[in-house]
């Protein structure tokens, strides 16, 4: 990849729009932690008011669509950050400080209720954004695939290292098959698609920010839900995870929105949906290590593979070709992962 410019630029081009009268003392950048994308983050301080200035390489970063779904969840009421400039020609945003507050850090059995509350209350504003008049891509047969492509190639032979015959691909497109068919099956809504604890900023106030959603489509109205309340990063009890999908669900119901059908449908829904994202992570953070440097994602695979696992096994005994999954990668795969470093404890 082409090198970027040096951060000292950003700031030039930031202090020019939102400081065109001086900006006192000379401000500094202070770099950001990211995320698995290309993009740099930096905060500045500018007479008295914070913000996040972005280096988003417009050859990888979807820039546009940032704006474009910043400007529906704002109109939505949902809290994002704050857009004072964007240069999309060199990739640079400037953007309202949220904090450094991450819900995921502050997730505990005693907080976790009011926050996955006041979580599930966002993702219902997020549902009910008016998406018929929007470019936005729509979450499709073709790009379910791609995502589950992911495992396979880069979960199973690249990480793994473990070649796949006929046999195999053919169970694996079969479970594909019929995690795609459920998915569409759905209501469509807008989807965050990683609607989870650490893009999510519990703010001052109370409220809940929410950011990095320029992956957002539309799609089936369990996704976010499934990233929500099955996170990659933390776990919760079965039975607490099954009462929150069913209280969003009456939440839908009550406020009009798709996705009230009943009960055990969706459930089914939910269950299968967070499969095929889980199947999918496994794929991405193998790749993010792999092909992007980025080996901090092999000690969240763990708990992927364990969401996998108990989903399948859940579905085993009415859904042939997730029960021929399970049998499949608990004997071929799970002795594999047991021999990894990240696998250990599997």
């Amino acid at each position: 990849m082409t090198s970027r410019p040096p951060p000292g630029e950003l700031l030039d081009w930031a202090l020019s729009v939102v400081a065109p009268g001086g900006a006192g003392p000379a401000p500094t950048l202070v770099p950001v932690a990211g995320d698995a994308s290309n993009r740099r983050y930096f905060r500045t301080r500018v007479n008295g008011v914070s913000y996040i200035l972005v280096d988003a390489p417009p050859a990888t970063e979807k820039n546009q669509a940032f704006l474009t779904v910043r400007a529906l969840l704002s109109g939505a009421g949902v809290i994002v950050p704050a857009l004072h400039a964007a240069d999309l020609e060199r990739g640079y945003l400037v953007l309202g400080d949220l904090g450094d507050r991450l819900l995921l850090a502050e997730l505990a059995p005693d907080s976790v209720e009011a926050h996955y509350r006041r979580a599930m209350d966002v993702l219902l504003r997020v549902a009910s954004v008016d998406t018929r008049d929007t470019t936005l891509a729509a979450y499709d047969a073709t790009l379910l695939t791609e995502e589950l492509s992911r495992f396979p190639t880069w979960f199973v032979e690249a990480l793994l290292g473990l070649a796949l015959d006929a046999g195999e691909r053919a169970l694996l497109q079969a479970v594909f098959d019929r995690l795609v068919a459920s998915a569409l099956e759905q209501p469509r809504v807008l989807v965050h698609r990683d609607y989870h604890s650490r893009n999510l900023m519990p703010q001052s106030d109370g409220g809940l920010g929410v950011i990095d959603f320029q992956d957002a489509v539309v799609g089936p109205v369990t996704y976010d839900l499934a990233s929500l309340l099955r996170d990659c990063y933390i776990q919760w009890p079965a039975e607490q995870v099954q009462r929150w999908a069913l209280a969003y669900r009456e939440s839908l119901q009550a406020r009009g929105l798709p996705g009230a059908v009943e009960a055990g449908r969706f459930l089914r829904w939910f269950d299968l949906m967070g499969l095929q994202r889980h199947i999918k992570v496994l794929g991405t953070f193998a790749r993010l290590n792999l092909r992007d440097n980025k080996p901090a994602y092999l000690a969240d695979l763990p708990l992927v593979v364990r969401y996998v696992l108990q989903v399948a096994a859940r579905y085993a005994a009415d859904e042939p070709e997730i029960a021929a999954f399970h049998d499949w990668f608990a004997g071929r795969l799970s002795p594999v992962i047991a021999r990894q470093r990240w696998g250990a404890d599997l």
